[in-house]
């Protein structure tokens, strides 16, 4: 049997459209899953560039990579901040009862 050679997936690397951020967030969504949504915001944060977002967010790069890593917890303020950048705004619905 041959060698395999593995590497990690970054899922950043193939977000590319506004669909493509789109269709991420309404998955990450719908998983109701608070940290899936938020690694799924790093991974869009880094798709368009984490060191220019940190820019125009007045923010700091690392600070703002580990905010969205797997042991962040980025705040409530910078999670609206990134999203409002990225030229998306949450919006609340009432759920429906099945």
């Amino acid at each position: 049997m041959g060698n395999v050679m593995v590497s990690d997936w970054d899922p950043a690397e193939y977000i590319k459209t506004t669909e493509d951020v789109i269709a991420h967030l309404e998955v990450a969504l719908e998983e109701n899953d608070p940290e899936f949504l938020l690694r799924t915001i790093g991974h869009i944060a880094r798709s368009k560039g984490m060191a220019q977002l940190a820019r125009e967010l007045n923010l700091d790069q690392k600070g703002l990579y580990k905010a969205f890593s797997t042991e962040g917890n980025p705040s409530f303020v910078t999670v609206v901040k990134v999203l409002e950048n990225l030229g998306f705004r949450l919006k609340i619905e009432q759920k429906v009862s099945a």
